[in-house]
């Protein structure tokens, strides 16, 4: 971070965010590239399936989660239709985040020519290069064609059809799942396709079919895009510089929102650095989640943000599942990266980064939007929760490096 200091000059926030991002990355922004917003799973799935079904030459998908329910099997009707029509499809999926779906769910897709691999989240202790024996494949990627790709934190499951499901006996009823995609066309598609490939090649898939994953591509649009992945071992863990180096250049504003939010140091001073130097911080994080001890061990650091500046908001009615950020109106991330030790030190993961004022004006809009579906957390009434509550946080934090 003192490197980048000494080397991003304070000039106009487009030139300065896109020395930031060639400072850390070292790659440089591709240029006219077609971003849309798309919020939360039907709007997503909709769009996927439209590009499916358009699909010319080959569909390639990598998820952490499919799962054997009805969009689960919408998807793989779907794919086994391409598949069957001559389009090749090739499938990566999480073998831990997809450990409920059963083995003939993926063996349907093999018997009829799809190409299957699956991701071995467990290392071998010779083979765990960051200390832990977990290395999950965190990523979603979906791209068709080579021309258009699909990211951001929506896996293939019933959570996102957007209803609120039934009560079964003996149990609570569920809350539709709150994410975020985008859907980018463009020449930085070939970056998404790399990353694909890459991992393809390192779990020794089976070969693939001789397709066009690299066409040629014709500018889009004017947005400056990044693929910014990261795995474990590595010696620079982009999507956590990523983060950091943005809260760290923040100018104005500062609006994140992360469904897994469990800070280490740096990213929690650069945090509460930003709001004491008057850039407008604010956080949106879930109200109800999946794994209780994980929000109890975010909310153990509230009472520093908030008494730094940061203003911290819960999502109602919502699980909030979505890893967003939109900083000074014109630096924007959609990814797969929650801000928890987990996904910066054991996770494959990928993030986009959009460098462009007008879908930073629809980011800003969608925050907007959550914000008034959440309840603020305000310092006084914080600092007289329940003993219990403290308890409980102080107890997850203890375990925060393993959540």
């Amino acid at each position: 971070m003192e490197r980048l200091k000494q080397s991003v000059a304070p000039t106009d926030l487009l030139q300065r965010y896109t020395a930031v991002i060639e400072s850390v990355s070292g790659s440089p922004l591709t240029h006219g590239n077609k971003v849309t917003l798309l919020i939360d799973g039907p709007a997503t799935y909709s769009a996927m399936f439209q590009a499916m079904e358009n699909a010319k030459d080959h569909i390639n998908l990598e998820t952490f989660t499919i799962e054997d329910d009805a969009s689960g099997r919408r998807f793989s009707d779907l794919l086994l239709k391409k598949q069957a029509a001559g389009i090749q499809v090739n499938l990566i999926y999480d073998s831990v985040g997809s450990i409920k779906t059963p083995a003939p769910f993926f063996q349907r897709l093999r018997d009829a020519g799809i190409k299957v691999v699956a991701y071995s989240s467990i290392r071998p202790p010779k083979d765990a290069d960051t200390g832990s024996l977990a290395h999950p494949d965190h990523r979603k990627i979906l791209i068709v064609d080579g021309k258009v790709v699909f990211t951001g934190g929506i896996n293939i499951s019933e959570v996102y059809s957007g209803r609120y499901s039934r009560k079964k006996q003996g149990k609570k009823p569920s809350i539709p799942w709150r994410d975020t995609d985008v859907r980018i066309e463009g020449p930085v598609v070939a970056e998404f396709q790399k990353l694909f490939l890459d991992t393809w090649q390192r779990q020794k898939g089976p070969d693939l079919a001789g397709r066009n994953y690299f066409p040629k591509l014709d500018a889009k649009g004017n947005a400056l895009v990044q693929a910014v992945a990261s795995s474990p071992g590595q010696s620079n863990r982009l999507t956590f510089v990523l983060y950091v180096s943005a809260i760290t250049f923040s100018e104005n504003s500062l609006h994140l929102t992360n469904a897994y939010f469990v800070p280490d140091d740096e990213t929690l001073n650069a945090l509460c650095d930003a709001a004491r130097r008057g850039v407008d911080v604010k956080i949106i994080l879930p109200g109800k989640t999946d794994t209780s001890l994980i929000l109890s061990a975010g909310r153990y650091h509230y009472s520093k943000l908030l008494q730094s500046g940061v203003k911290i908001y819960e999502r109602r009615d919502v699980l909030l599942h979505a890893k967003t950020a939109v900083v000074d109106g014109i630096w924007s991330t959609v990814g797969s990266t929650n801000m928890d030790f987990w996904s910066f030190s054991s996770n494959d993961e990928v993030n986009a980064v959009i460098l462009n004022k007008e879908f930073a004006a629809e980011m800003e809009k969608m925050f907007a939007g959550d914000l008034e579906e959440s309840d603020e957390i305000r310092l006084e009434e914080w600092e007289n929760r329940p003993m219990l509550n403290r308890i409980r946080e102080w107890f997850a934090h203890q375990f925060e490096r393993w959540l």
